[in-house]
């Protein structure tokens, strides 16, 4: 059980959820309704261009599944662990997420579907830094794992198990950082369209001067 969440956690969980949901809302609503955080719906997408025969489709499909792995892969080289712990690299994964989203966002408004793999890049960048804290499942780029988290912990509680409250308010946080994010992206790109992933490239760089500046505060004062 988590017995101490640190605030760090909670917000870093919750700005980094915000991020994903803000991305994925502007690739539903400027990408042909593809999602880009997360691959679920992509996969089911590259079924059924296999099913029309639709070649070039499919390609563009397996594309952005790779970059997402790919967007992953460099996170664990840079971070080269997926438990949550002050001290790792983290301000130097979110920096190069930043960068992919801007240059998503360029490409974009200039017509390219490049565009949809240097944003699925970033997602899997960011899906690649945290994946657990005290034994707990960190998810900040899609929330179907957290609901059904949720739903198993209150059926063990149902069976008389004791429930962690600690872990069902970060997961709740989460959620809640991913619909915030998601309200706040679909009205960017009614506004700005793709310009629009400016405003979570800039809480990408936001949160890595955020934590740069707080790990550097944690450090121990040299000793006289």
């Amino acid at each position: 059980m988590i017995r101490q969440l640190p605030r760090w956690v909670e917000i870093g969980g919750f700005w980094l959820a915000l991020v994903a949901g803000a991305v994925n809302a502007i690739g539903l609503l400027g990408f042909e309704h593809q999602a880009v955080s997360h691959l679920t719906g992509t996969s089911s997408l590259v079924a059924l261009a296999l099913v029309d025969l639709n070649l070039s489709v499919t390609v563009h499909l397996l594309l952005i599944m790779l970059c997402f792995v790919l967007g992953a892969l460099l996170s664990g080289a840079l971070v080269g662990n997926v438990a949550l712990r002050l001290g790792r690299r983290y301000s130097v994964a979110l920096c190069l997420e930043a960068a992919l989203l801007l240059l998503a966002m360029v490409v974009l408004q200039q017509g390219s579907t490049l565009g949809h793999l240097l944003a699925s890049a970033a997602c899997g960048l960011q899906n690649g830094m945290v994946s657990t804290y005290s034994g707990a499942i960190v998810r900040t780029t899609h929330v179907s794992g957290l609901f059904t988290d949720l739903g198993t912990m209150l059926g063990a509680r149902l069976r008389g198990h004791p429930i962690d409250r600690r872990r069902i308010g970060l997961y709740l946080l989460l959620i809640a950082g991913f619909i915030t994010g998601g309200a706040v992206g679909a009205m960017a790109f009614r506004h700005w369209h793709f310009l629009a992933l400016i405003v979570p490239a800039a809480g990408t760089l936001l949160l890595a001067v955020v934590y740069w500046g707080y790990r550097l505060r944690q450090r121990p004062a040299p000793q006289e």
